[in-house]
């Protein structure tokens, strides 16, 4: 009489790596609250007293920078891969200025919108626009923080194609096209609000 062996059910390894996992369920927290964010606005707006305004136009540029940034570093990620050291190291870096690009024009739609007297304080429709476009801002100084690092490492050690500096870099990636993805979500959302 032969016996069979019994699978072992649920003991197989995951595939995800740890570091991978951790950073989709951030993800999947920031989305519910932005989700929360944007669901808040609607309920306000529909409630009355709820201040219109052109969205700045500063807003639509940092779309298109946002956009190039993360085609960027994808193109960075790959020519990592193939370790092509110095269009891995530039398009790093221009990922990096992209950033920062996005952020001061995150500061000068602020700006526009005070000197359409839209303020932080008054009314909901302007809280809104510097509140859920700041938090989005906040989440991308993160991410140039994550940069430097990468930078960091770029610059400082050889060019190699480790599992560990894939990993690192991929999280960098996803991050990075999060947040892209996140901010065409808000300002589609805001477009059609005054639609």
């Amino acid at each position: 009489m032969t016996t069979k062996s019994i699978p072992e059910v649920g003991l197989r390894r995951s595939h995800i790596h740890p570091y991978v996992l951790a950073l989709w369920v951030s993800m999947a927290s920031m989305t519910m609250m932005f989700g929360g964010l944007t669901s808040a606005y609607i309920v306000r707006q529909a409630q009355g007293n709820f201040l219109e305004f052109p969205i700045p136009v500063p807003f639509f540029y940092s779309t298109l920078v946002i956009l190039l940034s993360s085609l960027s570093l994808h193109l960075c990620y790959r020519a990592f891969l193939k370790e092509q050291a110095a269009l891995y190291k530039l398009l790093l870096v221009a990922t990096f200025v992209l950033g920062l690009v996005f952020i001061a024009l995150q500061y000068q739609g602020w700006t526009a919108l005070s000197n359409m007297g839209v303020m932080l304080v008054g009314n909901p429709g302007g809280a809104f626009m510097y509140v859920i476009p700041g938090i989005h801002a906040a989440h991308v100084v993160g991410g140039i923080a994550v940069l430097i690092m990468a930078m960091i490492h770029a610059f400082s050690l050889p060019v190699r194609a480790t599992e560990r500096r894939i990993v690192r870099l991929k999280l960098t990636l996803q991050y990075w096209h999060f947040v892209d993805f996140l901010w065409l979500y808000l300002i589609v959302f805001f477009v059609i609000q005054r639609g």
